[in-house]
């Protein structure tokens, strides 16, 4: 076989793939027509830890990727640094007696291994060493014709450790990525209620029905008036089920733009149409060996709606402007506040799709069904509150104050308890919190309470106060007496509201 030839078979191998271990083992089974090689092992020089890093090696019968610190003396250290510090580039022979380099003695003695020849090929990209790779033969000598070859395949070796190196790093990151991941999982769910308040008792029956579904694929239609905490009904499904590793898509079908609902759910092909500049992957694609939430449902467009009967059924989509069918595994979550049932008498919703999500509907209770759970809900959002606004500490009730919560009506629901308890610890953050304020409480009952436009919005109220606050101090925010220390929140926790508010910033301006 001439040199051509030789170099061709050999980098075919060596380069054909990223697993180092697996290309030495293809090559050492070719060189082994050639000469008379028993193993390859591939080594890293860690200078740092005074050690030699063995990272693969391969026999007849073996290919391990394995990560071994040989310790080094410091006279092999010196050896070795010897060798870098000269750029020795070339494979060298070497017979195994009394005088091979200590640093040689200590590798073979540290593994174990036996040898009477081996030689040694230093792997560098311009001036930056990398390792070594070290071919050896236990029984018979190698000899010089043999390092010839070897030589030829310097830099496809080189090619073939520094891709490897690129790919281990690829892998750790990902890997460091997906245990971020898990992280982040567990704080949302925290965040989002993990542990659900008022699973002992006005949830209690939502969540014993969460549990019988959760472990299931069938869809599930969560039913309940706006703000009674849906989503978070949908998130304790998914992260009880088999599907807790796998992505938790939300979509929120009432604010996609009907012009846009095909690309959003179902992506689309590079020059669909106009603007479509690259490939993107839609909703659907996205919650694939995952668990999507079709939040307001009941918002969906006819049109959309036959679609994503046919995902129902299918569990199948096209791209827009493709022809390629995708099949997806997706547990299916629907929403809604309405009325689906008699959103179909009135042909505003499919009559098949209404058959199809309503396999196990869940209907969320009102908060005014479950007042039992406002004192712990009311805790549980002074506590997170008082930590977003950076109080100093976590304001306590007024003494009637729990009383007057429990006999408001809440036509917000859970929302709103957490939107009335920011507000009064914006108006007063060091308490007691006594709620005096709160629209529409009736002491002797809820019976005949209505809402009307004359009431405050929450923001236009909070707007009201904290221009008031800033007409006392001149517009300053900053500093004693200045606007945040009056109202008990960091400064810039007040600028960030302030923006929100449309409040302009400023003496000159308030």
């Amino acid at each position: 076989m001439n040199s051509n030839q030789f170099f061709r078979e050999a980098t075919l191998r060596i380069c054909g793939t990223l697993e180092i271990e697996k290309a030495m083992l293809s090559v050492l089974k070719f060189l082994q027509r050639e000469m008379p090689l028993d193993r390859l092992s591939l080594q890293l020089y860690e200078k740092p830890l005074k050690a030699m890093r063995t990272v693969a090696i391969v026999s007849a019968t073996e290919a391990r990727e394995v990560d071994f610190l040989t310790p080094l003396s410091s006279e092999a250290r010196r050896q070795i640094e010897e060798k870098i510090s000269q750029r020795q580039v070339q494979p060298h022979l070497h017979i195994v007696n009394v005088q091979t380099a200590r640093l040689y003695r200590e590798m073979f003695h540290f593994h174990g291994i036996r040898a009477t020849s081996f030689i040694v090929m230093p792997l560098n990209i311009g001036e930056k060493y990398l390792g070594s790779l070290t071919f050896i033969a236990e029984h018979e000598t190698l000899a010089p014709e043999h390092v010839d070859k070897v030589a030829l395949l310097k830099e496809p070796f080189v090619i073939a450790l520094s891709n490897t190196l690129r790919f281990r790093e690829v892998n750790r990151l990902k890997n460091l990525l997906k245990d971020d991941n898990r992280y982040l999982f567990r704080e949302i769910r925290q965040l989002t209620g993990e542990e659900i308040i008022g699973v002992h008792f006005g949830l209690r029956d939502v969540m014993d029905q969460v549990h019988r579904v959760a472990g299931l694929d069938s869809p599930v239609l969560l039913l309940g008036e706006t703000g009674v905490g849906k989503d978070v009904i949908a998130n304790a499904i998914h992260y009880s089920s088999s599907r807790k590793e796998g992505p938790f898509v939300k979509v929120n079908c009432g604010a996609i733009p009907e012009s846009l609902i095909d690309s959003e759910l179902f992506g689309h092909e590079k020059g669909a149409f106009t603007g479509a500049l690259s490939q993107k992957r839609g909703r659907f694609e996205r919650a694939d060996k995952g668990t999507i939430f079709l939040d307001e449902i009941g918002e969906l467009p006819l049109a959309a709606q036959s679609r994503l009967l046919r995902v129902l059924q299918h569990k199948e989509i096209e791209r827009v402007g493709g022809n390629r069918t995708l099949r997806l595994d997706i547990r299916f979550i629907a929403a809604t506040n309405r009325n689906l049932e008699k959103m179909v008498q009135e042909k505003k919703f499919r009559e098949d799709l209404w058959f199809r999500l309503n396999v196990f509907p869940i209907r969320i209770p009102p908060l005014r069904e479950r007042t039992a759970d406002i004192p712990a809900l009311v805790q549980y959002f002074i506590s997170k509150k008082a930590r977003e606004l950076k109080l100093p500490g976590i304001p306590h009730l007024s003494d009637k104050a729990l009383d007057l919560l429990t006999r408001y009506p809440w036509p917000g629901n859970v929302r709103e308890l957490e939107n009335i308890v920011e507000r009064n610890l914006i108006l007063n953050p060091r308490g007691p919190l006594s709620f005096g304020d709160l629209s529409g409480a009736v002491p002797e009952g809820r019976a005949g309470i209505t809402i009307n436009d004359d009431w405050e919005t929450l923001d236009r109220h909070t707007a009201r106060y904290i221009r008031r606050v800033l007409s006392k101090t001149n517009g300053r925010i900053n500093g004693k007496e200045g606007a945040a220390e009056i109202l008990g929140i960091n400064p810039n926790t007040l600028r960030n509201r302030m923006k929100k508010l449309g409040i302009p910033f400023g003496k000159k301006e308030v």
